[in-house]
């Protein structure tokens, strides 16, 4: 009889570890969803700025193919959202010139000949995110200095 009330005092047990059991698994389930999520948001801003960056990289290859002329490069429309423009992010309204920085001597050439160096600025935009690109462009040789004649 002993036996009896002792098994009896005993049958809520079971359903206690199962519930915790499934308190435990819930958390685990609320976790990797939680992990997830936050993921997919870091992959889709990701995304957006890999998006952003080819935009202004599309920018840049419209201003070297342009050189010597340093003409400012519109806003121009690459997809849905997706634009380009010579300059800063501040510069959208009013695009900014390429940047003539002069003449300047390169390795392996003597003194009578020089080459133009160009700065080109462009930033890209996609669904919100921007990114902006610098280059330096060296564009030459050309006829430098003085030559003598006899």
């Amino acid at each position: 009889m002993l036996e009896r009330i002792y098994l009896k005092d005993r049958s809520g047990v079971a359903i206690i570890i199962a519930l915790l059991m499934l308190l435990v698994l819930t958390l685990i389930g609320i976790s990797a969803i939680s992990t997830t999520t936050f993921d997919t948001l870091i992959s889709g801003n990701e995304r957006v700025g890999t998006d952003a960056f080819y935009a202004s990289e599309a920018g840049i290859q419209v201003a070297i193919n342009q050189i010597p002329d340093t003409k400012p490069i519109p806003r121009t429309t690459l997809k849905e959202d997706s634009y380009y423009w010579s300059g800063g992010p501040a510069d959208k309204k009013d695009p900014k010139s390429l940047q003539d920085l002069g003449l300047h001597q390169q390795a392996g050439f003597d003194s009578s000949w020089g080459f133009k160096r160009f700065q080109a600025n462009a930033t890209g935009e996609s669904f919100g995110a921007s990114k902006e690109v610098e280059v330096q462009v060296s564009y030459g040789p050309f006829k430098a200095g003085t030559e003598y004649s006899d």
